[in-house]
């Protein structure tokens, strides 16, 4: 048995504060949080205070390290975005293919299948597109969106089977109850974004298994007072889970606290990042499915944008949104990083990620009290 013991922060583990203990871990999985007089014998691994918590998870990450899923949806490129996240505390994430063809797509599922058994980081896919709604592209491109055929169906649920984890964002106008229901029944997650829809058809879809919102706010429809839209449908319904881009630029922050304070459903808001291939980089730009992306630095983080302006991605970074989540969105430390830990893994169903109990996979971030990272462990490897 390889054990290593954990002392000299703070223990965070996923639901409370734990002073003056020991993380003990053993063969990759956390064994106990236990005092500092009563320890196993084990390597010892002592952090200059600051705070130990489970690694962050991120269940929508396009790009990082300089490079894009949609640039090349092959395993090295999933290793090289998970390798651009883990500095900044992100030891799981789905890599995200936006909208693209048939074949990117494949290759994607391919290469997830792959990489998924690697103990890299690479926790699953997250294929957004191309079943979106035109009227709401975003910088996704609107001529290669259509809707979900039966054939679809078949096959998201056979790459399911392969990858474990597979996450699929959809318009409400794309695809219907049956269709939603039947994927959800085999596993895959449904979440709804890109949207026009009524508050209506985004509760059917939601009472079929639809599991999630995509980035609320963020292309779709918006909150009426007769109207409720996309974004009333999900802050109402209770089962539902939203992610939200805490950037100070997808969505004003004054949005966000008024979503933390009516979603209906305990802790059903977490953080994605929606990063692009810059997180990690020192590149001003990229390329888009054929389109130069910028990066414009000034408030919080920088943002990135086409050449009409429309925000393309974020250039956020996880432990950001914690920052921000607890500076602007007047959220206490321990909710800002479950919101980037426990809850995102309890929407993808990770159940050994996000938390720090016994039986857990040992996939830790150290932060300094002021929430940057130092130090990052998968499987209690550093890493």
């Amino acid at each position: 048995m390889t054990r290593k013991i954990f002392t000299g922060a703070r223990i965070f583990d996923g639901h409370r504060f734990h002073d003056d203990k020991a993380l003990i871990v053993s063969d990759g999985r956390v064994e106990a949080i236990l005092a500092k007089n009563d320890l196993p014998a084990g390597e010892q691994v002592h952090l200059d205070g600051g705070i130990l918590s489970a690694g962050f998870v991120d269940a929508q990450v396009n790009g990082g390290g300089g490079r894009m899923l949609n640039d090349e949806p092959s395993v090295a490129s999933m290793h090289m975005i998970a390798e651009g996240h883990r500095p900044y505390g992100t030891t799981g994430l789905l890599p995200t293919l936006i909208t693209d063809t048939a074949h990117a797509t494949t290759a994607a599922i391919e290469a997830a299948t792959d990489a998924v058994k690697t103990n890299r980081g690479v926790a699953g896919l997250h294929l957004e597109g191309p079943h979106l709604a035109p009227a709401r592209k975003g910088a996704h491109l609107a001529q290669l969106m259509r809707p979900v055929e039966d054939s679809d169906v078949r096959a998201l649920i056979a790459a399911r089977q392969s990858i474990g984890t597979l996450l699929v964002t959809m318009a409400a106008e794309q695809v219907t109850p049956r269709q939603v229901r039947a994927l959800s029944e085999a596993g895959v997650i449904v979440s709804i974004g890109h949207s026009d829809c009524s508050s209506e058809a985004a509760e059917e879809r939601f009472d079929a298994g639809a599991r999630g919102v995509t980035h609320l706010f963020n292309a779709m429809s918006q909150l009426g007072h007769r109207a409720p839209g996309l974004v009333g449908a999900a802050i109402d319904h209770p089962s539902v889970w939203c992610g939200i881009i805490a950037d100070g630029h997808h969505v004003d922050p004054k949005a966000l606290r008024t979503a933390l304070r009516a979603k209906r459903g305990e802790g059903k808001l977490f953080f994605v990042t929606d990063a692009m291939s810059l997180v990690g980089s020192d590149r001003e730009t990229f390329t888009l499915n054929g389109r130069t992306v910028r990066r414009e630095r000034g408030g919080f983080c920088s943002k990135l944008v086409l050449s009409d302006g429309t925000l393309a991605g974020s250039d956020v970074d996880m432990a950001s949104t914690i920052r921000y989540g607890v500076t602007y969105l007047d959220l206490a430390l321990s909710e800002a990083l479950r919101m980037a830990s426990l809850y995102p893994a309890r929407f993808l169903r990770l159940k050994n990620h996000g938390h720090l109990s016994a039986g857990s996979r040992a996939d830790l971030v150290h932060l300094t009290d002021a929430i940057e990272v130092t130090r990052t462990w998968i499987s209690g490897e550093a890493a």
